[in-house]
């Protein structure tokens, strides 16, 4: 009986599952066009009011609000902040009901008479980080029109028009990829698809800096600057050539680009919630305040532009076929991110060292830090191959894990680079010198669009396109490194390098250590500046002593208090046999742990195999005039 029961709840759950499904999506035009106006003036309560025109036909209409979103590569839609949903036609309130099996779909039953829906909602967004990503503050705002809008099922992303306006506070500034025309206060943007609509979001404050990035060049490309203060807007001469020369750059690397003009949105801020997201025409990249006026300072972040501007050609114009999805609510896959984001990743650091926003020796030094990462801090690499961690964004949603060096995090980032450094340097050998990764970039990047102005590929045309350029069994090479447990390490040996450790500091690892120390690599720990842990390697000394990261912090080192240089003075006594003694606390318990370590500080640097075999600077050497 039991059995039978349990037989009819599943039938009536599949039941309620066909009646509420959303209709699939179709290349069909969508009837009329969308009006969305939204009000970004309350700063005060950082709530966005919504007034949304939808045309319409009686009968029942599923309304969905963005799920899976380019660039987020999880269904990450903020459907919770969204708040006093309101729907009306001819004047009367129509009722509406979530789908509980789809909660970013809407029903709604439009009666008789009636052409358009009135909708009205707000988007309260995240007061603090711990709500969220901060996007309105009192001097910026970052309007991602996803969020203001609910869209008819049924129909293509490119199927459906969108018109749009925005109200900012008196006496701020916008850019965005989309054309608009200011009229007072308000913005309206040109009407566009609502693939184009969502993929040009907004940047603006009162604070607002615009840099002519192509003033010589028939395609303008422009550096959109908003500060939290106007004093942080002032780049100098040669900050703004060494961000034209970015440009040049990655024109020598990648080709010539599909976009017809191009705005990088950039935010000097320590209050907005950081960002870096790709776009067609654009993206969204934050940085630290102090980004122009302390040029030396976190120099590891310059790379950010050029990885962005990258995904101009590789994830917006040339994408994986399972990343490509009709509407924003087909769930994607993420099997190619080591290309999408592992490519990227890679120009991003080549093509920012060769336009000389960071030095060869930082470059270098972070390709060392990168590499050693995979060598000493990834355990984790034992058990799970690369592909399998371009699952991540969708299984902790970017969240914090309890054992990153063992559970592996998004790697297919970092590994993905030195796995495309192995890749140009093997082209560069296999072809005698011949070819290189710009040559397969150029190749790969460059396909005929298949779907509007997107090109999608597989694995397999990933293979193809590198056996073009210099024939090297690529499907082999690439199924081996991707899907098995290959040593990362094999570029470093192809350009000729090896890595090394001494006490010496890493100048990556040096510009990325404010407020904490990072002995990760030799210890195996990593300590914020108040003495909280803030990493412990899987399997490592410090490991190995019972640490964790968890709730606890490091009180004394060898009986004196803690500070990041009495512990690095005690690392480096114990290399000489000395104690290594930590008082640490977790909640309200004390304890001491001896840790058994004697190497030292223990900092990465590449260094030549043999006399002459260094050729990483080939590939890091400027192309563009």
């Amino acid at each position: 009986m039991k059995y039978v029961y349990s037989l009819l709840m599943l039938g009536a759950g599949l039941s309620v599952a066909a009646a509420n499904a959303a209709p699939p999506p179709r290349d069909v035009p969508y009837a009329g066009v969308i009006k969305v106006d939204v009000d970004a003036t309350d700063l005060a309560h950082r709530v966005l009011q919504v007034n949304e025109t939808l045309p319409v036909k009686p009968g029942k209409l599923t309304l969905l609000y963005p799920q899976w979103l380019p660039g987020n590569h999880a269904p990450r839609g903020p459907i919770d902040q969204i708040a006093g949903l309101v729907i009306r036609a001819n004047g009367q309130t129509l009722a509406w009901k979530r789908d509980p099996l789809d909660v970013y779909a809407f029903e709604v039953e439009v009666p008789k008479g009636a052409a358009q829906l009135n909708i009205a909602f707000q988007v309260a967004t995240p007061q603090n980080s711990d709500q969220g990503r901060v996007v309105m503050t009192a001097a910026l705002s970052n309007v991602q029109w996803n969020q203001v809008v609910l869209y008819p099922a049924g129909h293509y992303n490119s199927a459906i028009q969108v018109s749009a306006s925005l109200t900012l506070p008196e006496g701020w500034q916008a850019a965005s990829a989309l054309p608009a025309q200011r009229e007072g206060n308000a913005y309206r943007f040109q009407q566009a698809s609502l693939e184009e609509w969502v993929d040009s979001p907004v940047f603006a404050g009162p604070n607002y800096l615009r840099i002519d990035l192509a003033p010589d060049q028939k395609i303008p490309v422009a550096m959109n600057v908003f500060a939290d203060q106007a004093s942080d807007l002032v780049p100098t001469p040669a900050q703004i050539e060494l961000h034209r020369h970015l440009l040049r750059e990655l024109y020598a690397a990648l080709g010539q680009p599909s976009f017809d003009h191009y705005e990088l949105l950039v935010a000097l801020t320590d209050q907005l919630g950081g960002i870096g997201l790709e776009h067609r025409r654009s993206s969204e990249n934050s940085h630290a305040p102090a980004y122009l006026r302390k040029w030396d300072e976190s120099v590891g972040r310059h790379e950010l532009l050029g990885h962005e501007m990258t995904h101009a050609w590789n994830g917006k114009r040339r994408r994986p076929s399972d990343l490509w999805t009709p509407n924003f609510n087909v769930p994607m896959e993420d099997s190619l991110l080591w290309v999408y984001e592992g490519m990227t990743q890679y120009y991003g650091e080549v093509v920012t060292a060769r336009a000389g926003l960071t030095s060869l020796e930082f470059t270098r030094e972070a390709i060392a830090e990168n590499a050693a990462v995979y060598e000493r801090k990834r355990p984790g690499r034992q058990w799970r191959p690369l592909v399998d961690t371009t699952n991540q964004p969708i299984v902790t949603a970017r969240r914090p894990l309890a054992w990153t060096s063992w559970q592996r995090t998004e790697d297919y980032y970092s590994e993905s680079a030195l796995l495309w450094l192995e890749v140009d340097l093997r082209l560069r050998s296999l072809s005698g010198g011949q070819r290189s990764l710009d040559d397969f970039a150029q190749r790969f990047l460059g396909a005929p669009a298949d779907r509007g102005v997107v090109s999608t590929y597989r694995f397999d045309d990933v293979a193809r396109t590198l056996e073009s350029v210099a024939p090297g069994n690529w499907g082999a090479f690439l199924e081996a490194r991707v899907n098995g447990l290959s040593q990362p390490l094999l570029g470093l040996q192809q350009a000729g390098l090896k890595l090394v450790y001494n006490d010496a500091p890493n100048l990556a690892i040096k510009d990325g250590e404010r407020n904490r120390t990072d002995l990760s690599f030799g210890l195996g720990l990593s300590v914020a500046g108040t003495g909280v842990i803030s990493e412990v390697v899987w399997d490592s000394p410090a490991f190995k002593a019972g640490l964790a990261a968890a709730a606890t912090t490091l009180v004394a080192v060898n009986g004196r208090a803690f500070s990041g240089d009495v512990l690095k003075e005690a690392v480096l006594k114990a290399k000489e046999g000395g104690p290594l003694d930590l008082l640490v606390r977790t909640n309200d318990r004390y304890r001491t742990v001896s840790v058994d370590w004697h190497g030292g500080l223990y900092y990465p640097h590449l260094e030549a195999l043999t006399e002459g075999s260094d050729h990483l600077n080939d590939v890091l050497k400027a192309r563009a005039p």
